[in-house]
């Protein structure tokens, strides 16, 4: 799931702390499973965040001078919802809008343990 979300507050924007937690927690509510998380405030401003899921990653990239963040969520299985995770964190920014293209990766890959068999 790709995700352009604009209208964000360029404070949060620019909120390293916050921006964690907020695609942490968006990820969890949407099922994933986070291991780590990683993230990089620039200078004079921006963030990007980037977090480890068992079922791939997803990241953000801030642009506070626009009030605009580009979202990637890429899941692999049938858990995790990735367009949940992206609407849960636009509504944590409070952004006035959002633009979302879902793209499929790749072939069907044989499914995960206690999911049915790919043919």
């Amino acid at each position: 799931m790709l995700a352009e979300l604009e209208g964000v507050s360029p404070e949060l924007l620019d909120d390293e702390q916050f921006l964690r937690h907020a695609l942490g927690e968006a990820l969890t509510q949407a099922d994933a499973t986070v291991l780590e998380v990683v993230s990089k405030q620039f200078e004079p401003q921006g963030v990007t965040v980037l977090a480890l899921l068992s079922e791939s990653h997803a990241s953000i990239h801030t642009y506070p001078e626009v009030g605009a963040v580009f979202v990637d969520v890429f899941t692999c299985g049938t858990r995790a919802k990735p367009a949940l995770a992206v609407q849960l964190l636009a509504e944590a920014l409070g952004a006035a809008s959002a633009r979302t293209d879902m793209v499929s990766r790749g072939r069907r890959v044989p499914a995960l343990v206690g999911e049915e068999k790919a043919s």
